[in-house]
C-alpha cells in the first residue's frame, strides 16, 4: 500500500528555555509543501537563514545534535526530530527565534502534544524511502557503543545501555512500532550524572539546565556542602538526594 507524505494542518508553537544556551524563546511549526522536508528558519536573524535537518548539516554531537549552515546553528534538535518521526510528519518549516530548541521538561512530550493539536494533513505525493537491504554496523570501542541497522518489514528499535553504576543499572527499551512513540517514548526525560554537571558547565553547556528539565542521578555519597553548592548552581533554596539516588 502506498504511503503518502504528511504535514500539519496549522501553525503551532512551543516556548521555553534552551538547555545548553539558557536562551528564552519560541519554536513555531508551520505547514510545508511536499518534498520540503524538515527545515529550520532562524527568524531572530535579519536574513532569516534556512537550515535543512539533514545529516550533511550536522556540525556537532556533543551532548546533543547541532545542525548548521554558513556559521548559523540550531542546537539540540533531537527531541523535535524524534517527535516529527514518531508522528509520521515529513514536511514542516520550523521557525526559531533563538539558537536552540526549548527543552521544556527534558522530554519530547510537549512537541508531540503541540503537533497533535495542530493536526496531521496527508498530502498528495508518495513518501520516498531509504531501503536497507543489508546489515549496517558502527562500532566505537573508544566510547563503548555499537549501532546496527538490519533489513526488516517493520520499523522497530531495541536499545541497551550500561553506565557501570549501581544507581542506574543496565537499562533495556524496545519500540515495536512508530505508533508507540507518543505514549511510550515521548515522555522519557533527559538525565545526567552528578559528576558530569560541573564539567558540562565548565564547557559552556547546560546553562539552561535545572531540576525541572533533567533527572540527576547520584552515584556516590554527597556532602551537605556539595548539596548547598548544587542548590546555588540550580537556583534552588535546597536540594536533597532521594534514597534511590535521584
Amino acid at each position: 500500500m502506498t504511503e503518502y507524505q504528511c504535514t500539519i494542518k496549522k501553525p503551532v508553537s512551543v516556548s521555553g528555555t534552551g538547555l545548553h544556551t539558557g536562551q528564552q524563546g519560541t519554536l513555531t511549526f508551520r505547514p510545508a509543501p511536499t518534498g520540503h522536508g524538515v527545515v529550520f528558519c532562524r527568524v531572530d536573524k535579519p536574513e532569516k537563514p534556512l537550515i535543512k535537518a539533514h545529516v550533511s548539516n550536522v556540525v556537532d554531537t556533543s551532548r546533543g545534535t547541532t545542525i548548521g549552515v554558513n556559521g548559523t546553528r540550531v542546537y539540540t534538535i533531537e527531541h523535535v526530530m524524534a517527535s516529527l518521526t514518531g508522528l509520521g510528519i515529513d514536511n514542516v518549516l520550523i521557525e526559531l527565534d533563538m539558537e536552540e530548541t526549548p527543552i521544556r521538561d527534558g522530554s519530547a512530550r510537549y512537541f508531540v502534544e503541540a503537533l497533535t493539536e495542530a493536526g496531521i494533513q496527508v498530502q498528495d505525493e508518495p513518501r520516498e524511502y531509504l531501503i536497507i537491504d543489508e546489515e549496517l554496523r558502527i562500532d566505537n570501542d573508544e566510547k563503548g557503543f555499537w549501532l546496527s541497522i538490519s533489513p526488516a518489514s517493520d520499523y522497530s528499535v531495541d536499545v541497551t545501555i550500561d553506565y557501570g553504576t549501581q544507581v542506574l543499572n543496565v537499562q533495556n527499551a524496545s519500540m515495536g512500532s512508530l505508533g508507540d512513540f507518543a505514549l511510550q517514548i515521548a515522555p522519557c526525560r533527559t538525565f545526567v550524572f552528578l559528576h558530569e554537571l560541573e564539567f558540562l558547565l565548565g564547557n559552556n553547556l547546560i546553562k539552561g539546565g535545572d531540576l525541572s528539565n533533567a533527572i540527576v542521578f547520584v552515584n556516590r555519597k554527597v556532602s551537605q556542602e556539595e548539596l548547598d553548592r548544587l542548590a546555588e548552581l540550580f537556583n534552588k533554596p535546597k536540594v536533597k538526594v532521594k534514597e534511590e539516588g535521584i
